[in-house]
């Protein structure tokens, strides 16, 4: 009995194995044979001898189960062969059976443009535009190459003044298969702007938009101005856009309405420590601290006021002032007066006092002159004994005269997610060296007291969107300074939160540098992102008494977060040098909060 039964549950597994192997049989079955209906048999039919060519290398491809999709391939490979200039192309009808499909196809001769010539058209719209009569004689007619040529002639008409201009085609004439006909413009009335209204809570004044957006009343309207004047906006901390501007039209003169609320762009933040002075025998406490104060929007004119103050050394501090001044004296230039102090423990002082003159080029771009001075006195008595033998640092008066170019079209100052800044300076001047009376009139001798300098910067910016909330920053910034003979305390200093992270504070000295840098956020609201980065720089030192090359990078990462008290940011990131390889125990930690008001 016990072999039965496991006979015949044996012949029961074998028959489900059997069945199951025929299903699948049976399925690849049903996709190959649903394969073989996909395959459409085409039979193009037609009188004309370039159909049959047109429709293989136009050839659409043709859905065989959907009635309606195939009717939508079709329709698309006729306008294709309309879009060449087969303008009388048709189908007159699609027959069907089972897997073979037969086409009944006019297509015609291709049109030509006989003429087009010039009807009330300036010359020199038609110049801005392209237009050349020859280009439109015995040529092959294109559709889109005129319809472009049609929205390059409204383009213009709309940014002169005229958006409800037409283009027409006067006196057109079909012969064969050639077009011939007149060009004419009509341009309609001519629109003014009336005046720029500001909605919403912005405080700035009306004259200040004037300036900034490069829009007055009595202007013809231009599409082009208002979209370049939405630029313009964007790049001003103090004003947040809040929709696109409207354009009301009546009576030959246009309206435009500027949505724009008030952002809080004015700075304050602040610390101040007081720790146990090191130096001193008593209990004397060693004052330190770090001021920031920007505003931005003074009485809502544009004007700016900005101090930096800081002191986290005994001995060492630096601080920065600037005020500008947009349209001096209702022109379109701005005046700035900048002023730069720094003191090195008490090796040398460093002051800096600048003037400059800006000129927009555009609502985008401008052009400045400067001249400023950099006076650099040595302060330690023990560096002064030892000028004969040690030439790292001088008394000296550097003068010179520049230019800088600075273009922007971040879309928003703060927290930008595309767009890009370039920033160029210039300067050449006459370097005198300053004789001191603490130190020997013979030590001078050797030195040549008067030389030319020159000194070049660049800054290159570009925020690139990677995905819905990621943004990739690319950064190089560099800076140059030749002379005969450089000094320690004339070169440029780097290190810290502001130029290569991961080092301290001024902590490399260079006359030439390049620092690049790549940087990607990850945003998670409005204003608040995390982020990692990666500095590197290259350091040139040229003294007489020392001259290296160094190369020094930085990684790290953060977090940048709006509050109720301002936007907070924490930067955790480690250096290496040619001489000391990333390590945890020298990372340096940065946070604080930037107030806005």
């Amino acid at each position: 009995m016990k072999r039965r039964s496991s006979s015949r549950l044996y012949q029961k597994n074998v028959w489900q194995r059997y069945a199951i192997l025929g299903l699948f049989l049976g399925l690849l079955l049903l996709c190959h044979v649903g394969r073989a209906q996909d395959r459409l048999v085409v039979q193009v039919i037609s009188q004309d001898p370039d159909a049959a060519k047109l429709w293989l290398r136009l050839q659409p491809k043709l859905s065989a189960q959907d009635s309606l999709g195939l009717r939508q391939d079709l329709r698309n490979w006729l306008s294709r062969l309309q879009e060449e200039g087969y303008l009388a192309a048709a189908i007159d009808s699609v027959h069907r059976r089972n897997d073979s499909l037969k086409v009944y196809v006019y297509s015609g001769r291709p049109y030509t443009w006989a003429s087009l010539r010039n009807g009330n058209v300036g010359e020199g719209l038609l110049e801005k535009v392209g237009f050349r009569e020859k280009l439109y004689s015995n040529t092959p007619f294109r559709p889109a190459e005129f319809a472009q040529l049609q929205q390059a002639l409204l383009r213009e008409a709309e940014n002169s003044g005229y958006p409800y201009a037409s283009v027409q085609i006067d006196s057109l004439r079909l012969y064969q298969d050639s077009l011939s006909g007149v060009l004419r413009v009509v341009r309609g009335a001519l629109m003014l702007i009336d005046s720029v209204q500001i909605m919403g809570t912005s405080r700035m004044q009306l004259r200040t938009l004037y300036r900034y957006t490069q829009l007055a009343p009595g202007q013809p309207f231009s599409q082009q101005r208002i979209e370049a004047a939405m630029r313009a906006l964007r790049q001003l901390p103090f004003v947040r856009i809040t929709r696109e501007p409207e354009v009301l039209f009546a009576k030959n003169q246009a309206r435009v309405y500027f949505f724009l609320d008030e952002k809080k762009a004015n700075q304050f933040d602040g610390i101040v420590g007081f720790l146990p002075d090191p130096e001193s025998s008593s209990s004397r406490l060693l004052i330190t601290g770090e001021v920031n104060l920007q505003v931005r929007n003074l009485r809502g004119s544009g004007k700016q006021i900005g101090l930096h103050w800081r002191k986290v050394e005994r001995n060492s501090q630096l601080l920065d002032v600037e005020y500008r001044h947009p349209h001096f004296f209702n022109s379109p230039f701005e005046v700035a007066g900048l002023f730069h102090l720094y003191k090195q423990d008490t090796s040398f002082l460093n002051l800096r006092p600048r003037l400059e003159i800006a000129y927009p080029l555009s609502t985008t771009s401008r052009v400045t002159f400067f001249a400023e001075v950099l006076s650099s006195q040595l302060l330690s008595p023990e560096a002064l004994r030892q000028r004969r033998s040690d030439s790292s640092a001088i008394d000296a008066n550097f003068t010179s005269y520049g230019l800088s170019y600075a273009w922007g079209s971040l879309d928003d100052l703060f927290f930008p997610r595309r767009g890009a800044q370039v920033y160029f300076q210039g300067a050449v001047g006459n370097k005198r060296v300053q004789r001191n009376a603490r130190v020997e009139a013979s030590y001078y001798d050797t030195l040549q007291l008067k030389t030319s300098q020159l000194s070049l910067a660049a800054r290159l910016e570009r925020y690139w969107p990677i995905s819905k909330n990621g943004v990739l920053l690319t950064r190089l910034r560099s800076e140059i300074l030749v002379n005969q003979r450089l000094y320690l305390n004339e070169l440029f200093r780097l290190g810290g939160l502001t130029s290569l992270r991961g080092f301290d504070d001024y902590f490399f000295y260079a006359s030439s540098y390049a620092v690049s840098t790549l940087e990607y956020r990850q945003y998670t609201g409005q204003d608040s992102y995390v982020f990692l980065l990666y500095d590197q720089g290259y350091l040139r030192r040229d003294l007489k008494s020392e001259k290296n090359v160094q190369w020094a990078s930085g990684v790290g990462g953060g977090i940048s977060f709006s509050t109720g008290a301002g936007v907070f940011q924490l930067v955790y990131s480690v250096g290496r040098t040619s001489l000391e390889t990333f390590s945890l125990q020298r990372g340096k930690i940065h946070f604080g909060i930037t107030g806005r008001f």
